[in-house]
């Protein structure tokens, strides 16, 4: 069987690997050793993020792979994203220079709104009174100054629903490319993805694999029944056959790990697929929401008084 294809192309013409790390959550010295394995094992793509607290190390790692001739810098696809206690147009320039600086790059192929939520500068940790008004048109504005001077080459949002990204839509010269948000087989969002498709907008998903051994048995990726099933005809993991359905759905994935075995088996996702006999099975997955955002809803501060409102509903 021909290997399938391993990029996406954005609206921008450039190709984003299928397949990338994620990292959020994974620990300081540690996650430098998983991107060091995961680089020499194939991936192209790794996603970070400066609230992950960890690309400093990331950076250090990245540049002993280029000084070693590992891999070159225009051969990786590296996304990053801007906290929202940098919303401000004036904070959006110096956040990315603070990631490139602790990536030691010189730019970034993608760079993401991290929520649509704005905190105060300089805030740390997920107070109540942190929460701001978020001003997304004049945000996206400063984001698109990066777009023009080459520094991201690319810049998408993450955890927009519908109705956020028509907002943005009509206001952005610069269309977004990516939307990075939760998706898996139990949290399928065909609405977000039917509206992405429409408007050339490409879907990142992000904890493809769910979040395995904090949800209920209902809400366990990896535990799920139709996922087992599936995954025992075709003799594969459960674990593949989710990251499987994210790339048949039409969406570049991150799967995190820092277990040698699991990063390489994350990535055989390539030279088989899921007939559509069985794809069409996962229709029958109850659905559920896993990462809802509960730390940036409040009653009277901030813009969403719940997470209904955050979502706009889509839940």
């Amino acid at each position: 069987m021909a290997k399938a294809i391993r990029f996406f192309e954005l609206n921008t013409g450039a190709k984003i690997p299928s397949v990338g790390l994620g990292t959020w959550q994974s620990s300081p010295g540690v996650v430098g050793e998983a991107v060091a394995l995961a680089v020499k094992g194939g991936y192209r793509h790794i996603d970070c993020a400066e609230i992950y607290e960890n690309q400093k190390e990331i950076g250090t790692v990245l540049k002993k792979l280029f000084d070693d001739g590992v891999v070159k810098r225009e051969d990786l696809w590296i996304t990053s994203k801007l906290w929202c206690n940098s919303h401000a147009p004036e904070d959006v320039p110096e956040s990315l220079n603070r990631t490139l600086q602790d990536l030691h790059l010189d730019y970034l192929d993608l760079f993401l709104v991290h929520w649509p939520v704005s905190m105060k500068k300089g805030s740390v940790g997920f107070e109540p009174e942190n929460l701001t008004q978020p001003d997304i048109p004049s945000t996206w504005k400063a984001m698109e100054a990066l777009y023009d001077s080459g520094k991201a080459r690319a810049i998408g949002v993450s955890n927009f629903s519908v109705k956020k990204l028509g907002d943005l839509l009509a206001v952005a010269r610069v269309p977004p490319a990516v939307n990075q948000v939760e998706s898996h087989p139990v949290w399928q969002q065909h609405k977000l993805h039917e509206f992405c498709k429409s408007k050339g907008i490409h879907i990142t998903g992000y904890s493809p694999l769910g979040s395995p051994g904090t949800g209920s048995i209902k809400t366990e990726v990896l535990k799920n029944p139709v996922l087992s099933k599936v995954a025992e005809k075709l003799s594969k993991s459960p674990a593949q056959v989710a990251l499987r359905w994210g790339l048949q759905m039409g969406h570049s994935i991150l799967p995190k790990s820092t277990n040698e075995a699991r990063i390489k088996e994350n990535f055989d996702v390539f030279d088989w697929s899921i007939p559509e006999d069985l794809f069409a099975k996962f229709s029958e997955i109850e659905q559920e929401r896993l990462i809802k955002g509960t730390g940036f809803v409040h009653e009277t501060l901030g813009a969403y008084k719940n997470i209904e409102e955050l979502w706009d509903g889509e839940l």
